[in-house]
């Protein structure tokens, strides 16, 4: 955000250079033996921005445990933005009865001021084998809004 000289600043302005963070941890496990994504219940954001195009970053760790092992399915977490998916995949193959933490990173703009809502889904690969995303599945939002 560019301040030009002379322009006179306000504490509202200045509130938004500083970004925010949000987090959430699920409260509840979520087993998947289908393709078809569910919400990963608690691990999900709501927050209200007061500017147009606030960026967002979300750092994703999914607690993945194989309950049924399938060579060719993996267990597939995403990030969903107001409703949209996103383009990412944090993947485990479920080859092994094991448990294991992977990642997803994402970024975007939120085109409109207002309530968000950011939240973590799961779903297999295919339906073959069963996979739970585990309670310490977690979610952090940065927003920065600059305007």
């Amino acid at each position: 955000m560019a301040i030009a000289a002379g322009e006179r600043i306000t504490a509202a302005r200045l509130n938004r250079l500083q970004p925010v963070d949000y987090h959430a941890v699920a409260s509840a496990s979520l087993t998947r033996t289908t393709a078809t994504y569910a919400d990963i219940t608690g691990a999900t954001v709501t927050f209200t921005t007061t500017t147009a195009n606030a960026s967002y970053r979300v750092i994703a760790v999914f607690d993945c445990a194989v309950g049924t092992s399938s060579a060719t399915t993996d267990m597939n977490g995403r990030i969903d933005v107001d409703g949209v998916a996103g383009t990412g995949l944090a993947k485990h193959q479920m080859d092994n009865l094991d448990r294991d933490s992977v990642t997803l990173t994402e970024k975007g703009t939120l085109a409109s001021a207002g309530s968000h809502t950011i939240k973590l889904q799961g779903a297999l690969s295919a339906a073959a084998g069963s996979g739970t995303f585990q309670t310490t599945t977690n979610i952090l939002v940065i927003i920065t809004e600059v305007a």
